[in-house]
């Protein structure tokens, strides 16, 4: 159920996830049929599937460091194998002790997370290095010295875009700058400058710092409006208060509004819900309020993330037509929707500007082209239809990794202008 308010231009300084998703439910599971043969013939699938993608992602740096003809001495190819095979091994359980929803190990989790950002640039770069090698054979340079030297670039070129990925990932974002015109916006809302956050994913590591650097860096830019897309976390408010205490003092002269993410329905979704209230933000969850200024008005509407419906937490759904319901039809609509995917629906509905995050625009490359098969845009502003726009944020923050190669974070701030095309 929706409702609406209207903020009129008080300062809001004034400072104040997750739900267990729950797997599918197998054939037989619990119902007395298959004799658990489904079940477990579903787990070795899963399994099947988790070792073919290690496998796949170790196969590529093991063959271009070790084993393409470049004849390293015997103890050199044993060690190296022995550390993929360990990282094969161990990956799996330390990911489960870090990302259990109710009782994460966030040591196991920065283990896990960082190997895993480490192996897929070793991965992409051995790919890549094995391409060069084919082409340098294919101009018959030399055989073992190729090798090495193959084998030496992939590992320069991938310490060098981890330690510069790392800085990326965990330095304060640069503010990106834009310009957004709205027909539909009246002239009293005229350059009304909107600040985006999204995906911050407060998580294993301990970001208090960057956190409160962010919040003087939005502060900066004095906002009317302050959006956080979705993912706010990884864990409970509780384990993260400390990362997200610095929410509290982001300061807004119209609005600071926010939506669910996917991530917050993988833990505890009301109580991110009740901590962004204690901080002194509003949920735009289904529902929309009304800024003014100048005489005209502007809705800001915002639904819950598309998987908040099956995560079994209840209320929980994307509901755009009652995130407007009420609000006057001739008036522009600002709609915060986590994932780009949504804008279909914002298109059918007329809204003038949706507001996303979810992609981090690849995070770490060339992972992007694998988020453009799921998602309809990966970074920046487009046009859906003859009336929408949608800005896709690359994100605040990080999820796992912490690494963003050639995926930079961003604050951005959004100007809306009226009238024009």
């Amino acid at each position: 159920m929706a409702d609406s308010g209207t903020l009129d231009g008080t300062d809001t300084e004034d400072g104040a996830g997750s739900a267990h998703v729950p797997g599918p439910r197998a054939p037989g599971d619990g119902d007395g049929g298959g004799c658990g043969r489904t079940p477990r013939r579903t787990v070795l699938r899963r399994l099947g599937v988790l070792v073919l993608a290690l496998v796949l992602l170790c196969l590529p740096p093991w063959w271009t460091l070790l084993a393409s003809g470049a004849d390293w001495p015997l103890p050199v190819v044993l060690a190296g194998t022995a550390v993929l095979l360990a990282w094969m091994v161990g990956f799996p359980f330390l990911m489960v002790a870090g990302h259990r929803p109710r009782s994460r190990d966030d040591r196991a989790a920065r283990i896990a997370d960082t190997s895993l950002g480490v192996v897929w640039v070793l991965f992409t770069w051995s790919v890549l290095g094995g391409l060069a090698d084919l082409l340098l054979a294919g101009f018959g340079v030399g055989g073992t010295g190729r090798a090495r030297l193959v084998a030496a670039a992939v590992l320069l070129v991938s310490a060098v875009l981890l330690a510069w990925g790392h800085h990326e990932a965990m330095r304060v974002p640069r503010v990106r700058r834009l310009d957004v015109r709205l027909p539909r916006l009246g002239a009293g809302l005229d350059g009304t400058r909107v600040v985006v956050l999204a995906d911050t994913h407060y998580g294993p590591i301990d970001r208090a710092a960057w956190s409160a650097k962010v919040t003087e860096a939005v502060n900066a830019l004095a906002a009317d409006v302050v959006v956080h897309a979705g993912d706010i976390a990884d864990g409970t408010p509780d384990r993260r208060r400390a990362q997200s205490a610095p929410l509290g003092a982001v300061r807004a002269a119209l609005a600071r509004v926010y939506v669910t993410g996917n991530h917050e329905y993988g833990g505890e979704a009301q109580g991110w819900l009740d901590r962004m209230a204690e901080l002194g933000w509003e949920a735009l969850h289904n529902r929309h309020v009304v800024v003014e200024r100048g005489g005209d008005a502007l809705v800001l509407a915002g639904v819950d993330d598309v998987t908040a419906a099956s995560s079994g937490e209840a209320g929980h759904r994307a509901d755009l037509s009652g995130a407007l319901a009420g609000a006057d039809p001739q008036l522009p609509v600002l709609l915060v929707a986590h994932q780009p995917k949504y804008v279909p629906q914002a298109v059918a509905a007329g809204v003038d500007l949706q507001v996303s995050g979810h992609t981090h625009g690849g995070q770490i490359w060339p992972f992007r082209y694998l988020v453009r098969l799921d998602q309809p845009v990966v970074q920046g502003l487009s046009r859906h239809g003859e009336r929408t726009q949608l800005y896709t944020s690359r994100g605040t923050g990080f999820w796992g990794p912490p690494f963003r190669v050639f995926a930079p974070s961003e604050i951005t701030l959004l100007t809306l202008r009226a009238g024009g095309a």
